[in-house]
C-alpha cells in the first residue's frame, strides 16, 4: 500500500495517529468534486447564456467562485471534507492536527491551479510522490493534509452524562475552551484529560479529581447535549 501512518502530536499535547491519503483516493475523491464543479457549472451556464454579454460577464464570475469557494465552503463548514472526500472518507487538518481554518482552506484551493499544471494533475502527482505525507503544492504552502477520516470511538472519559450550568458567566472564548476540550478529550489519556480539566477547576469551582466530569457536563449544557 502507498499509504502510510505516523505518531504526530497535537498542541494540546495529544499523541494520535495520522494516516495520510495518497495519490490514488485523493484522485478518485477530486474526480467525484469535479463531477458536482461542472453540474453546477453547465446548470449556470443554461440559465445564464440567453444573457448575452451580460450573462457571459456573471458567468465568468461564477465559474471563478464555484471553483475557488467550493473546496473552501465545504472544508471550513464541513470538517475539512468536500463531498468527494467524504465519499472517501478523506478530509483535510493542519500539519499540527487541527482542524483546517479559512486562511489554509482558501491558500490550498487557490493553488489548484498550480498543481493542475502542466497537465491532468501532474504537478500535484508527482509532489504528492517527493514527500512522505503526500502533500501537493498547495498543502506544503498551507501547512496542511489530506488524512484518512478515523470514526469517532469515545472512551469511558467521553462518556458523560447529563448538564450542568457554569456556576459563573462564561465568556465566549471560556465556552469555546470547554466545548473544545470536549470535543477532543476521547483522543487524549486519562492522565493528560485530568491534567487539562484541573486547569479548569478554579473556573467550575469544582474539585481537581471531579473537574473531567464538571467540565463535559458544562460542555454539554453549552452544546445541548445530553
Amino acid at each position: 500500500m502507498l499509504d502510510t501512518s505516523f505518531r504526530l502530536e497535537t498542541p494540546e499535547g495529544a499523541e494520535v495517529e495520522i494516516r495520510p491519503a495518497g495519490p490514488l483516493a485523493r484522485g478518485l475523491a477530486y474526480g467525484i468534486d469535479e463531477i458536482i464543479r461542472w453540474t453546477i457549472v453547465l446548470g449556470a451556464s443554461t440559465v445564464l447564456g440567453s444573457a448575452g454579454a451580460f450573462g457571459f460577464g456573471v458567468f465568468a464570475i461564477f465559474l471563478f467562485a464555484t471553483y475557488w469557494l467550493y473546496g473552501v465552503l465545504f472544508e471550513v463548514l464541513n470538517q475539512g471534507m468536500t463531498p468527494g472526500k467524504r465519499m472517501l472518507s478523506l478530509q483535510v487538518i493542519h500539519d499540527d492536527g487541527t482542524p483546517v481554518r479559512l486562511p489554509a482552506s482558501m491558500m490550498r484551493n487557490l493553488l489548484l491551479v498550480v498543481d493542475f499544471l502542466p497537465l491532468l494533475y501532474a504537478a500535484a502527482v508527482i509532489t504528492m510522490m517527493l514527500n512522505d505525507r503526500f502533500r501537493r503544492i498547495g498543502d506544503l504552502a498551507a501547512g496542511t493534509l489530506v488524512v484518512y477520516r478515523k470514526e469517532k470511538v469515545l472512551d469511558h472519559t467521553a462518556r458523560v452524562e447529563g448538564q450542568r450550568a457554569s456556576p459563573v458567566p462564561l465568556t465566549l472564548e471560556e465556552q469555546q475552551a470547554l466545548v473544545a476540550f470536549a470535543e477532543r478529550s476521547e483522543s487524549f489519556s486519562d492522565a493528560r484529560n485530568g491534567e487539562l480539566a484541573a486547569m479548569l477547576s478554579p473556573l467550575l469551582q469544582c474539585s481537581e479529581q471531579d473537574a473531567v466530569a464538571e467540565v463535559l457536563k458544562v460542555a454539554n449544557g453549552i452544546t445541548g447535549n445530553q
